[in-house]
């Protein structure tokens, strides 16, 4: 009986735990954006107010980068702390279930990401990699001024 009860309680701490009823959460996921989203729109309005003019999800280049600025050779990553696995970092933590596949698939874009950076560098561009976890609203000014003065050049970093 005791027995019975516990399995019982564990299956609906499962139940009460999932968010989404089953088949949800594929659509869900399937309806997150690869590009325009509200982080990449924040640097790029920013870039414009200060006069910067720049290409956007250029395909030309490996990783299709959310900004290019050819007049400064650097190219502006803005990346999600989730799907880019920023270690480290609060709003990264590995999902729960299918862990397998998370764990090979963040590791992948990982990967992939790195080897995007130093083709890019070895022809002779400038990569700058914004988190999103550096655009909260604590950070936001000083990290996007930042940004900007690391595009052109005003800066040590």
């Amino acid at each position: 009986m005791a027995s019975e009860r516990k399995r019982s309680s564990s299956r609906s701490l499962r139940e009460r735990e999932e968010k989404y009823e089953r088949g949800t959460r594929s659509y869900t996921m399937s309806h997150i954006r690869g590009k325009d989203t509200s982080i990449e729109v924040l640097v790029r309005s920013y870039l414009f107010r200060h006069g910067l003019r720049f290409r956007k999800n250029d395909k030309r280049y490996p990783g299709h980068p959310d900004v290019v600025l050819p007049k400064y050779r650097t190219i502006v990553f803005v990346n999600g702390c989730f799907w880019h696995a920023h270690e480290h970092c609060p709003k990264y933590s590995m999902p729960k279930s299918n862990i397998e596949f998370w764990t090979a698939k963040l590791l992948r874009n990982k990967t992939r990401d790195a080897a995007q950076h130093a083709e890019l560098e070895a022809a002779g561009w400038r990569v700058i990699v914004v988190w999103e976890c550096e655009l909260v609203k604590a950070n936001r000014e000083a990290r996007l001024e930042q940004l900007v003065q690391q595009i052109t050049g005003t800066c040590d970093k």
